[in-house]
């Protein structure tokens, strides 16, 4: 497995975007593509579905030429006729209407996460302009005292992108690794596909790498228009083996609570239960806040980096050029 890739030192303000690399990577449904991702996503959806899964006949001595459902197959689950659901597939998807949508989400049988991607690619696939958006990401006064004052808690403001915005001081010590990269504001993605020391950061690193792959294909969906995003998958494309396979699997995900396994080169291994709570009143922004079982050795080694924190110049070195504590904006493209 390639995991994190080591970078050019000279290419660390050089980022490659999608348009450098048109043809070479499956990235170009983030932008003016979306039929092509609406087949992708149905196709995979298909593929992992088995007929005797869904309930249907199979047929001895019947050679399939595909090991999941045919087109035919989820049209005859979804309740229409096998030419209109071939339509839809290609991504012909204007006028399509609530009753199709839910009937091929249960034929496919997607999640939440799925079938909210799915309405998210009908919605762009009808849009002939794209929607506007703020010209920032910045995160308010209010919501960085909020953070600030959770002193025994690592707390972080990411945006859709899985750019960290902000931090408290605790976070910037506890993702201190992260911090290592000069680019600002540091991004979560890039840090578990491109840096090496992800691989020992996170424990369980191959489940953190299909979340984060995971929560920027639902972003995708939402924002296929986002030009930093789009740049982004370029750069990830381009020097990660294990993104590009994953990023073609088209799995989305809804990131809201769960455990991360983080090995933290100070203070040794912690198990942190986490939650995102999305920040209604900014675009795409979200709270990530973790914690500890109380009495746990995870809630000893939490005290002890805040101990080291407050001790050291370690975390200030890390943030040489901060976010934590600053309301700068970070431009979006129209």
């Amino acid at each position: 497995m390639e995991r994190a890739t080591d970078r050019d030192p000279q290419a660390t303000n050089s980022r490659p975007s999608v348009d450098d690399m048109a043809g070479r990577n499956d990235h170009r449904d983030i932008r003016g593509d979306t039929r092509g991702e609406i087949q992708e996503f149905l196709t995979t959806r298909r593929a992992r579905i088995t007929p005797e899964q869904a309930g249907l006949p199979v047929y001895s001595g019947h050679r399939r030429r595909v090991s999941g459902l045919r087109r035919d197959e989820v049209a005859l689950l979804a309740g229409i006729s096998g030419q209109y659901y071939t339509r839809l597939e290609r991504g012909n998807v204007t006028g399509v209407s609530e009753g199709v949508i839910d009937g091929i989400a249960r034929a496919l049988r997607l999640d939440e996460a799925e079938r909210i991607h799915f309405l998210d690619l009908i919605r762009a696939a009808s849009t002939t302009r794209a929607p506007r958006r703020p010209a920032s990401q910045r995160v308010r006064p209010t919501v960085q005292r909020i953070l600030d004052s959770m002193s025994g808690t690592p707390a972080f403001v990411l945006n859709g992108r899985l750019d960290i915005l902000t931090a408290n001081q605790l976070g910037v010590a506890l993702f201190s690794p992260a911090y290592a990269d000069p680019v600002r504001p540091p991004n979560n993605a890039r840090f578990v596909f491109l840096d090496p020391r992800a691989c020992e950061f996170f424990r369980d690193w191959d489940t953190a790498a299909n979340d984060t792959v995971a929560l920027l294909r639902a972003e995708a969906g939402r924002h296929p228009h986002d030009r930093r995003l789009s740049d982004l998958i370029g750069e990830l494309s381009t020097q990660s083996e294990d993104f590009r396979r994953r990023w073609a699997a088209h799995n989305v995900q809804i990131h809201n609570t769960g455990v991360k396994l983080i090995h933290h080169p100070i203070v040794g291994d912690l198990d942190l239960p986490f939650e995102f709570f999305p920040l209604v009143a900014d675009l795409s922004q979200s709270l990530l806040a973790y914690t500890a079982e109380p009495g746990s050795p995870s809630q000893d080694a939490l005290g002890l980096l805040a101990s080291w924190n407050a001790t050291t110049n370690g975390v200030e070195q890390a943030e040489s050029t901060p976010t934590r504590g600053k309301t700068e904006s970070f431009e979006k493209p129209d």
